[in-house]
């Protein structure tokens, strides 16, 4: 069972109370076909196929400050515009998880939502990693299961962490702890132990130590929580006293919400900490928490005591399955735009929706996709042109690797330092020498880095490499394109080009 990132309810009911407001405000325009994207590639897909009846439409890019898509955080506009929409095209991997619940409120009859992966259907391709690539770091709070990248958000601005109410956890929760006792868990240590760091026994004593606590089972209702121990309950009311954000070592962050007691059972802890990974409201699916009665300074940078709660509702089986499960399932790789055989297949599938919405300028889109439609197909001529010219047959990037897509269609290799959607941004010394290693052993003339990369990776593995001259190159992943670059004239095809040029320097 996958660690499902979704929007809290409290969000979503104010994107409907706002709803109205929003609509009213756009009267003017409720003649336009409503299209909503919510990354640049769509939008400029959409853009190109609406054409010279962009008069009639209204083209909305949801993420155009920059922000990529897997830290993005829909606000309540943003929620407006996609349930007024008549078209809404969005990627659909586990990025985009909260769209679930926003499409649960839709005002729009009939409307069309295109989900990328979906209309790629099996050319979607698992997320890879590849030899010497660096795997996710485990959280420095050990929480009974491995975190994957998509799992938890650990690379946030501070202004993206936003205040909770004590609500969002509201229900009953049971503790791990008498799991782990009764060796429920045992599979769940057998599984960890498999990185060879800790045996399953080791992990088990670490766990002991972790999750120990006298309190097995936590009910909270609005601001009260009820402490229930075997001899006994304590009850007390909570105030949200704010967040504290922590940098680890590894330079990842967390956010975790402190809450203090205003009145109720002497017995109940005075001051509580929640970690449950997210950074803004959302509905948890587990939580460490943190309780004494000295402040909350003991509770800040607390490591080896986290006592932990699921829901008392699910089974230890469910529980060892969300532990451990997740991984097992397939991780889709989100990028598939950044192939130009898949952009015509997406351009297609938003075309046929615009000429379904907007039959009477149906001739006109359909002209417009088969002319953008040749141009994909000659650029992608000359991508594979130019593979076949080049040197090399490998690209190595000391930073994320979000172009598995483009690299598989024309049979080129690669090297990089984490996968396209990590979260990671410092790469181990062990990540560095392999990737300096490689670029001596295929005498690499150049190491690559995506666009919202700061070069650090990268100019390290060239130091550390025999190639002192390599040049660090820069592919554009279409993933930080801003409304001020749209504005000066950027386009997908135009990146793409660039990233054509790029590539030919890489391949020498």
């Amino acid at each position: 069972m996958k660690l499902t990132k979704i929007i809290a309810l409290a969000g979503a009911l104010l994107a409907l109370g706002m709803g109205s407001a929003f609509a009213a405000k756009k009267a003017a325009n409720t003649n336009k076909l409503k299209v909503v994207t919510t990354i640049f590639p769509e939008y400029d897909w959409a853009k190109q196929i609406i054409g010279e009846k962009a008069d009639d439409v209204e083209l909305t890019l949801l993420l155009n400050n920059g922000v990529d898509l897997h830290s993005y955080q829909p606000s309540v506009k943003d929620i407006a515009k996609i349930q007024e929409a008549d078209i809404f095209v969005y990627v659909g991997g586990e990025s985009d998880e909260w769209v679930d619940d926003v499409l649960k409120n839709v005002k729009t009859k009939n409307q069309k939502v295109i989900n990328l992966l979906e209309v790629l259907g099996d050319k979607v391709k698992e997320e890879e990693l590849v030899e010497g690539m660096q795997e996710e770091e485990d959280d420095d709070d050990h929480d009974g299961h491995e975190h994957h990248h998509h799992a938890h958000v650990t690379d946030f601005a501070d202004s993206d962490v936003k205040d909770r109410s004590l609500s969002e956890w509201n229900g009953s929760w049971q503790s791990t702890y008498p799991l782990l006792q009764n060796g429920s868990l045992d599979k769940v240590m057998a599984h960890k132990a498999e990185d060879g760091k800790k045996t399953a026994k080791e992990y088990k004593s670490y766990y002991e130590t972790a999750y120990k606590t006298d309190v097995l089972t936590i009910n909270v209702e609005g601001s009260t929580m009820e402490f229930v121990r075997k001899n006994g309950s304590d009850k007390a009311d909570y105030e949200y006293k704010g967040f504290y954000i922590r940098t680890k070592d590894d330079g990842s962050k967390q956010a975790r919400f402190k809450f203090e007691k205003k009145s109720g059972s002497a017995a109940a802890p005075k001051y509580l900490v929640f970690s449950d990974h997210e950074i803004a409201p959302a509905e948890p699916e587990h939580f460490h928490l943190y309780a004494g009665n000295d402040g909350f300074e003991p509770l800040l940078n607390e490591g080896t005591h986290f006592p932990t709660y699921y829901p008392a509702k699910m089974t230890a089986a469910e529980i060892v399955e969300e532990m451990i499960g997740h991984e097992e399932e397939p991780e889709f790789d989100e990028h598939v735009w950044l192939s130009l055989k898949n952009a015509q297949i997406l351009c297609t599938e938003i075309a046929s929706a615009l000429s379904e919405k907007d039959a009477k300028n149906a001739a006109v889109y359909q002209k417009n996709l088969s002319a953008y439609n040749k141009k994909l197909s000659d650029l992608d001529a000359k991508y594979a042109s130019a593979v076949k010219a080049g040197s090399k047959n490998t690209l190595l990037f000391g930073d994320r690797f979000p172009f598995r897509y483009l690299v598989d269609d024309y049979g080129l290799k690669y090297y990089a330092a984490f996968v396209g959607c990590s979260a990671e941004s410092e790469a181990s010394f062990k990540t560095i020498v392999f990737l300096s290693e490689k670029v001596n052993e295929l005498g690499l003339q150049a190491v690559c880095q995506i666009e919202s990369g700061n070069g650090k990776i990268a100019k390290t593995v060239i130091s550390n490499s025999k190639n002192k001259k390599a040049k660090m190159l820069t592919f554009d992943s279409l993933q930080s394109t801003t409304a001020k670059q749209i504005k000066k004239g950027a386009t997908y095809l135009g990146a793409m080009e660039k990233n054509l040029e790029v590539l030919k320097e890489a391949l020498k």
